[in-house]
């Protein structure tokens, strides 16, 4: 049974793989679940008995899979960014994200999925946006100069 009651859900486009996608975005964030499976049935579009659409809860955030094949590809165009309050939150992010993907400049990887993370530290976004210019701006250099972030690295960098 359909559950979500946001107005506003993002759905992920996959080949064949919303499955299993949302299963490894479950384990991978604390409170995170699979909310309902939909198969297809004999109208179809896929085999019968395939997942067409999984809906997923990630730590409170409602997502839909779909199975709607090789027609569209995830890009960087849509990515999801998870706040990081330490840097140990990072490292494994990082790590079990980007795993059979691809790192990318300033937080970004790619899934082994194909969809987009950035994986921001909550004290790079206070410092970028610190109310003295020369603390941001050295902070945004220095941020431009990563790819997985390093906060006291970050820190050093805009306190000079």
């Amino acid at each position: 049974m359909y559950e979500f009651t946001q107005k506003i859900t993002p759905n992920l486009w996959f080949d064949s793989e919303a499955e299993d996608a949302a299963k490894f975005y479950c384990s991978v964030f604390p409170d995170s679940r699979i909310v309902h499976v939909l198969h297809n049935g004999e109208a179809g579009p896929g085999e019968q008995g395939g997942v067409l659409v999984v809906q997923f809860e990630l730590a409170g955030l409602k997502l839909v899979a779909i199975n709607g094949g090789p027609v569209f590809k995830l890009s960087e165009a849509f990515s999801l960014e998870v706040t990081c309050e330490s840097q140990e939150e990072i490292d494994r992010l990082w790590e079990v994200l980007g795993e059979g993907g691809e790192y990318q400049p300033c937080g970004w990887l790619k899934d082994r999925f194909g969809l987009s993370w950035q994986i921001t530290p909550r004290r790079l976004m206070e410092l970028i946006t610190s109310s003295d210019p020369a603390v941001a701006e050295r902070a945004m250099k220095k941020m431009f100069e990563m790819r997985k972030f390093d906060i006291a690295e970050l820190e050093a960098a805009a306190l000079g």
